[in-house]
């Protein structure tokens, strides 16, 4: 068999490398990833809707797509290796759901309760929902299913363990992300809800938005494979720690205690994946990450998916 069709040779060379290249500028940027873009990107947000930045620094777009391209960029480069054809298309689909129930829910108030963008975050799709709406969501639910493989351990064997706790995890990530939103003007709920802005019904149109996702990304990969890749790669889920102490932040700010202390267990979540301590900060400080050894895998599926 031609050793190119199992991803050798100078294609699976050149991946190889290329993967080697993109994890080298992930390492030695990592503390300015993951933590000082939130930061900025908090004080940037919360200036903007207090008024203080000058058009047209308040809210740019282009500002805004590229912050969250660099905090996303950990999470991508981390899941390469696993992304093939099958992957893919189930991505693909997930794209295609993102922007088909999210104009449902501009255009009908269903199933999210009644609300629209106050700022454009990009371009506009039909010039109701944004161009780069999977960039903001699917990220937000692989980040979820994750953390929730790396907290379950072997129990993430169970399917009926495994989906609904991931499931769990993608709605207490809008916990946190929907007040801070509202807080600084991305979107608005009419009339506004119980918990900071945010009605009821937004959370149960998570939890169908989100089942689907969920399942969609666990069919993408073959978990075991995935599960191993997660464990090596030790930046795969900065962009989790980005999420957090940018929404988490803008909480605070403007007092959204209880979406602030949903956060906080976020941090508890990834403190028990035992990848995130004072040692990890040392490394993490631009001049110090060659100082932690490593060992990465870039060898990819040439069918895509391995069978469960």
């Amino acid at each position: 068999m031609d050793s190119r069709l199992l991803g050798l040779g100078e294609d699976g060379d050149a991946r190889a490398t290329i993967q080697h290249r993109l994890e080298a500028v992930i390492r030695e940027n990592r503390f300015t990833i993951a933590v000082v873009f939130p930061f900025v990107g908090a004080v940037t947000l919360v200036a903007s809707a207090e008024g203080l930045l000058p058009q047209p620094l308040a809210y740019n777009p282009l500002l805004i797509l590229f912050g969250t391209l660099v905090m996303r960029s950990p999470l991508v480069v981390g899941l390469l290796p696993r992304i093939g054809p099958w992957a893919l298309a189930c991505f693909g689909v997930l794209t295609a759901y993102t922007y088909a129930i999210e104009t449902v829910g501009v255009r009908t108030d269903w199933p999210y309760g009644a609300f629209e963008y106050t700022i454009q975050l990009g371009p506009m799709l039909f010039g109701e929902v944004p161009l780069a709406l999977p960039l903001f969501f699917i990220p937000l639910v692989v980040n979820a299913y994750l953390l929730t493989l790396l907290i379950l351990g072997d129990s993430s064997d169970h399917l009926l363990v495994r989906i609904p706790t991931a499931i769990a995890a993608v709605v207490a990530v809008d916990l946190v992300l929907d007040p801070a939103a509202v807080a600084i003007g991305f979107w608005e709920f009419v009339p506004p809800g119980i918990y900071y802005g945010v009605p009821v019904s937004n959370y149960v149109g998570w939890v169908l938005s989100g089942t689907v996702a969920v399942v969609l990304v666990d069919l993408a990969f073959d978990r075991r494979r995935l599960i191993d890749r997660v464990r090596e790669c030790e930046f795969v889920l900065d962009d989790l720690v980005s999420f957090v102490l940018l929404w988490g932040t803008i909480n605070v700010l403007y007092g959204n205690w209880l979406a602030a202390a949903v956060a906080g267990l976020f941090c508890l979540g990834l403190f028990r994946t035992d990848r995130y301590d004072v040692d990890m900060v040392y490394t993490a400080i631009p001049g110090n990450w060659q100082s932690q050894p490593t060992e990465t895998s870039t060898d990819t599926d040439a069918s895509g998916r391995d069978e469960h």
